[in-house]
C-alpha cells in the first residue's frame, strides 16, 4: 500500500485525499487550521467555474489562458512548446510561463472532475452571481465551496484518510534526490509522495513584502482562509530545487469594502459611478467593459493609489440599475448625503478638488441611451481618464458613497508542474514524490482568468493523486 502525505485541506487538498483514498493508498491530510475552520480559501469562496456545460469548458478558458501566459517570451522557446512535449529542450520545460501541455491536461479533465466531484455528492447548477454584466459562463457547486468542503471532508473520513489539524508542514524531507516525507510540528511523517496543496502566501506578509512591495501593507485576504496560507508549500519546494512559475509579483484583485468583516465583501456596482482617491481625483475608466472582464484591472488601479484605497460614488441614478445590491456584497451601509459637499465632508475628501472632478466628469458626459445590463457605449468624450460606458451625470441626491480597496484573493506564483501535478525542477525534471495542487501551483500572469482557480485545485488535486497512487503511467 502506497502512503501519501497532502498538506492542505481545501479542495485541491481534498479532491487529492479522496481519489488517492479510492485507489487504495494509505492517506494523511495534514493542516494547520482546526476541525471546522480548515478548507482555505475554499470554504469561503462560491466557487465559480469556468464551464459551459458539466462536461466542457467555456469557449473562452484556453483563448484567455494564452493571452496571459506568460511575459515576452523567446520566440525559439515558444517555438519548443508548440512542437511535442517530449523533445523540449529544458529551457523550454522549466520556462515560467502556461505551457500547452498543461493547460491542454486543465481542460481535458475538467469535466471528468466535476463528474467525479458529482459522484462525490456534490451538486451544480448555473445559479446566479454577484456580476451584473458578464461575458463568460459559469457553473457552481450548490451549497458553494463550503459544500465542496464539507461534503469531501466527510467522504474522505469514511475512506478512511486520517486528518491531522492543527498542524502545520514546514519541509520536505529528502534521500538520493526523491522526496520521501515531510517535516511537521508535530513530527516527521515518511510517504512514498508528498502532495503540497496549502495554498499561496497571501497569509504572509513578509512574502507579500518581498514580491509584490511596500505597498502590499494595503492587501488583506478576501476571507479568514487565506490567513492561513502563509507560503510555506512553495518555500520548501524551492528550497529544494523546484522551478518557480506564475507571477511572483501579482495576485488576484477584487473589490472588497474594508469596513466589513465578512467573507467577500466584494463592491462590484462601480462601473454606475466614479471612482474617486484620497485626494478627490478620477484615476481610471470605471466601466471599459462587463464587469466580471475587468473588475481585477479597475482594482489594480484602486491598489495603486494613495493607501490603497478609493471611494465609488454614485447618486439616485444607481437606483435604475435592477438588482444593483447583488453586486454590493457588504455587510456595511453606504455612506449618503444630500449634498456632493456634505458627501465629501462625511469620507474626508478635499471639498474643492472633488467638486472640480465631478463638474469635469458631469460636463463630459453626453445623452444617449442607458443600457445597465450590457455594454451600452455611453461614454464620457474629451475626458481623461474616459468612462466608456454607463456614463451619467451625478446631479440627483441622495448620493452615496463606498469605500473600496483591492483584497488579496490568492497570489500567483507558485510552483511549476507537468500534467500529472509533479513538481519540476530547474532543469524541467519532475522530482521524485513531490506534486503539487492549487494555489501552491504557479499558473497565472498578469490577469486571472476568472472562475478557474477552484476548479484547477479540483483537476490538478485529483491528477496528483491519481499518479502518485499510480493509476497513471
Amino acid at each position: 500500500m502506497r502512503s501519501i502525505v497532502i498538506v492542505g485541506s481545501g479542495i485541491a487538498g481534498l479532491s487529492a485525499a479522496l481519489t488517492a483514498a479510492q485507489k487504495g493508498a494509505r492517506v494523511i491530510l495534514v493542516d494547520r487550521a482546526p476541525d471546522g475552520e480548515h478548507g482555505g480559501n475554499t470554504r469561503y469562496t462560491e466557487a465559480y467555474l469556468r464551464m459551459k456545460s458539466l462536461d466542457e469548458v467555456a469557449d473562452d478558458f484556453v483563448d484567455h489562458f494564452m493571452a496571459n501566459a506568460g511575459g515576452y517570451t523567446d520566440p525559439g522557446i515558444e517555438q519548443e512548446m508548440v512542437r511535442d512535449h517530449d523533445g523540449w529542450s529544458a529551457l523550454a520545460r522549466s520556462q515560467s510561463a502556461v505551457d500547452p501541455e498543461l493547460l491542454g491536461s486543465f481542460v481535458e479533465n475538467a469535466g471528468l472532475t466535476l463528474r467525479w466531484l458529482e459522484q462525490a455528492g456534490l451538486t451544480f447548477d448555473f445559479l446566479p452571481t454577484a456580476f451584473i454584466t458578464t461575458t463568460t459562463t459559469r457553473l457552481l457547486p450548490v451549497g458553494g465551496g463550503l459544500a465542496m468542503v464539507e461534503t469531501l471532508t466527510e467522504a474522505c473520513k469514511a475512506a478512511g484518510v486520517e486528518f491531522r489539524f492543527e498542524t502545520t508542514a514546514r519541509a520536505l524531507i529528502t534521500h538520493d534526490g526523491r522526496v520521501t516525507g515531510i517535516r511537521t510540528t508535530k513530527g516527521d511523517l515518511e510517504a512514498d509522495a508528498v502532495i503540497l496543496a496549502c495554498g499561496g502566501f497571501e497569509g504572509n506578509p513578509e512574502m507579500l513584502a518581498r514580491y509584490i512591495g511596500a505597498a502590499a501593507i494595503n492587501l488583506r485576504p478576501v476571507a479568514r482562509g487565506g490567513h492561513y496560507n502563509k507560503g510555506e508549500g512553495i518555500r520548501m519546494a524551492l528550497d529544494i530545487g523546484a522551478a518557480p512559475n506564475g507571477d511572483f509579483g501579482s495576485y488576484h484583485a477584487e473589490p472588497i469594502d474594508p469596513r466589513s468583516g465578512c467573507a467577500e465583501p466584494a463592491i462590484f456596482t462601480f462601473p454606475y459611478g466614479i471612482l474617486v482617491n484620497k485626494d478627490g481625483d478620477r484615476f481610471t475608466d470605471e466601466a471599459p467593459g462587463t464587469v466580471d472582464a475587468h473588475y481585477e484591472s479597475v482594482t489594480r488601479r484602486i491598489f495603486q493609489q494613495r493607501d490603497g484605497i478609493a471611494w465609488l460614488i454614485t447618486d439616485a441614478g444607481l437606483d435604475d440599475v435592477p438588482n444593483w445590491r447583488k453586486g454590493s456584497r457588504t455587510d456595511q451601509p453606504a455612506l449618503v448625503a444630500d449634498t456632493l459637499p456634505g458627501l465629501a465632508g462625511m469620507i474626508g475628501l478635499p471639498a474643492g478638488r472633488f467638486a472640480e472632478t465631478v463638474e469635469r466628469f458631469n460636463a463630459a458626459c453626453r445623452a444617449g441611451d442607458f443600457r445597465p445590463l450590457e455594454t451600452d457605449g455611453l461614454s464620457t468624450e474629451d475626458l481623461w481618464p474616459p468612462k466608456s460606458n454607463w456614463a451619467r451625470p451625478l446631479t440627483v441626491a441622495p448620493f452615496r458613497a463606498w469605500p473600496i480597496i483591492s483584497a488579496n484573493v490568492f497570489t500567483f506564483g507558485g510552483l511549476k508542474i507537468d500534467r500529472h501535478a509533479r513538481v519540476l525542477d530547474l532543469d524541467g525534471n519532475p522530482i521524485p514524490g513531490l506534486y503539487t495542487a492549487g494555489e501552491t501551483v504557479g499558473i497565472y500572469y498578469r490577469t486571472y482568468t476568472g472562475s478557474t482557480s477552484v476548479l484547477r485545485g479540483a483537476v490538478f488535486g485529483r491528477l496528483a493523486a491519481l499518479h502518485c497512487a499510480g493509476a497513471v503511467a
